[in-house]
């Protein structure tokens, strides 16, 4: 969440071995220009689950749009919800996660 999404998708990008997934709630992608040239092939088609209140505040929806985009374009699969809420979870949210978390781990 916020913080902890940022450091998620900066290393799980990166990893050198493959991960079933990556989730980044409420956050965004630190050095996103570097992402291209800096992430492993092991989770170059890892899916990632990304979330964020439309009414956020703290990390304003622009950064998370554009988090969304630069992965897509590097064809990452990404699964995105939006939620009507501040730097906050809700419970849809949970929902939508733990079923994410089904299919990659099931």
């Amino acid at each position: 969440f916020s913080q902890g999404c940022a450091m998620a998708l900066l290393t799980g990008l990166r990893h050198t071995e493959r991960l079933a997934g990556i989730v980044g709630l409420s956050g965004y992608l630190p050095l996103a220009a570097t992402t291209a040239a800096e992430r492993s092939a092991a989770n170059a088609q890892t899916p990632v689950f990304l979330a964020h209140g439309s009414e956020d505040a703290v990390v304003v929806p622009a950064r998370a749009d554009a988090t969304r985009e630069a992965l897509q374009a590097l064809g990452q699969p990404v699964e995105w919800h939006s939620y009507r809420m501040g730097h906050s979870v809700c419970p849809q949210e949970i929902e939508d996660l733990g079923r994410f978390l089904v299919r990659v781990l099931g």
